[in-house]
Parts: structure tokens; sequence; C-alpha cells
């Protein structure tokens, strides 16, 4: 197995917006948004593993749907992978399968301030998703609490 790990990502937002996401190509329309489901930002790390690769990063966000891993060092877009990471105050860890949805490489000598994978989650058990759910949404719940 190939050691990978990845460089020092940018600080969060509180939010996470389409940072961190590739430019759309030429012609296509920025009114789209392409996701159905709330990102919450974070700061967890995150193993990233294939049969020939184990990747420590650090996930920028996460949404029911997926998550933004940040790494200097992408898997190629239609990788298999587990996913193994732990929110704060979990009992047990996460390990779950996923599928590289989409890259944003390192252009060096451009503005590129969130280089690392989108990563879908894939064939989850619904225990699992369960699970995922409710961690998610005590998240926001938890942070955006305003009262």
């Amino acid at each position: 197995m190939n050691a990978r790990t990845s460089g020092s990502p940018p600080p969060p937002s509180k939010i996470a917006s389409a940072e961190g996401e590739p430019t759309p190509p030429a012609g296509a329309s920025e009114s789209i948004e392409r996701r159905s489901s709330d990102r919450i930002a974070v700061t967890w790390s995150v193993d990233c593993i294939t049969d020939q690769t184990f990747l420590y990063a650090s996930m920028r966000n996460i949404s029911e749907l997926g998550i933004f891993v940040a790494t200097l060092d992408p898997l190629p877009v239609g990788t298999v992978l587990s996913l193994r990471f732990a929110p704060p105050d979990a009992t047990e860890p996460f390990v779950l399968p996923g599928r590289v949805q989409w890259v944003n490489c390192v252009r060096p000598l451009s503005d590129n301030p969130n280089p690392g994978m989108g990563i879908r989650f894939v064939d989850l058990t619904s225990d699992a998703r369960e699970r995922l759910v409710e961690a998610i949404h005590t998240i926001a719940y938890v942070r955006y609490d305003v009262s």
C-alpha cells in the first residue's frame, strides 16, 4: 500500500460554499445548483482507503450525500474507496463506501484555494444512512442553534 498525505488546506468557513469545487465548463449555467443536500463545514480527519492507497486527509464539509476532502494529491474520478472518520464525541467511527465524483487539482501559478476531491457516499445500508443523517442534523443543530 502507498502512503499519501495531504498538505495544509486553508481554514474552513462557517458554511461550505462552492469553494473547493472545480470551475464549471465554459458555457455552463452558474445558476444551476447541483446539490440536493446542505453541506456543513467541518475540519475532521478522514482516512481514504483503496486496494493500493491509504490517504490520510482533512474533510472540509459533509452532507447526507458525501464529503469534500482537501488534498494536494486527489484520487482519480471514479475511484471507489472506503472512508473512515469520526465526528467529535462519536462513540464509534463511520466506515462508509464512497466514489470520487469530481477532482479540483492543484493548478500551479493560479488561484486555487481548495484543491481536493468530492466523494459521494455509495451503497449505504439503511442503518448507516440513518446514523449519518442523525449525526449531520445534530452537528447543524448544535452549531447554528440561536436560542
